[in-house]
């Protein structure tokens, strides 16, 4: 699988053109991405990167990427992240590495949307785990709201103890439902949550993603 992720980072990366301004999901695919952006850089590639998550920017430091924030552009052009499940419509869920706020707003950003996956991330229907980053004030409410109608949990940290909280200083829940059988619909529902900052399904971006699977 490690290989379908590199050669699905690498094929992204070999899309980057010269002066453009990207955005740089979280995970292990785009560290395969970054990877084989480096090299690119090396050979004389100019880019500017703009990082979804603390993760993303400490490692696109140690590659030597150059960086910048989403105040110092009018745009991005292509931005590159994974996915925890993409269906045949190209929704998505993601958030696993609790940075799909950021990412969100990257995507929404961007004129072109990369999402670079291995084979075991496509699927006929989205049925994953859906993550929310939800303000710590309103947690236990949300959770009540969502216990009456599925599964939700409150992600806990590994090496750590209590909750996982984002880069924005938020709590992480994880919701699931099973099938979801109208993804747009639920997408809605769940931002409009009072306390929820943002849910992982994201719908709205199917007119502006590539998909690119592994091998």
């Amino acid at each position: 699988m490690s290989e379908a992720k590199r050669a699905a980072g690498y094929r992204a990366a070999d899309m980057i053109e010269d002066a453009m301004i990207l955005g740089i999901g979280t995970g292990s695919t785009v560290y395969y991405m970054m990877e084989r952006l480096a090299q690119r850089i090396s050979e004389g590639l100019t880019i500017h990167g703009i990082p979804t998550s603390l993760q993303t920017e400490v490692r696109a430091r140690e590659f030597g990427i150059p960086l910048c924030s989403l105040a110092d552009v009018s745009g991005i052009d292509i931005a590159i992240d994974g996915a925890d499940q993409v269906d045949p419509h190209k929704w998505l869920i993601k958030g696993r590495g609790a940075a799909h706020v950021r990412e969100r707003v990257v995507a929404a950003c961007a004129k072109t949307f990369i999402v670079v996956i291995d084979p075991s991330k496509q699927v006929d229907v989205l049925d994953g785990s859906i993550p929310l980053e939800v303000t710590p004030f309103a947690v236990s409410y949300v959770v009540a709201e969502l216990s009456k109608q599925g599964d939700i949990t409150i992600r806990e940290g590994i090496k750590k103890d209590g909750p996982v909280i984002s880069d924005n200083g938020n709590v992480i829940l994880d919701y699931s439902v099973g099938v979801i059988s109208d993804p747009k619909t639920l997408q809605q529902y769940l931002n409009n949550i009072a306390g929820v900052v943002g849910c992982g399904l994201m719908t709205e971006f199917s007119d502006k993603i590539v998909v690119i699977g592994g091998g």
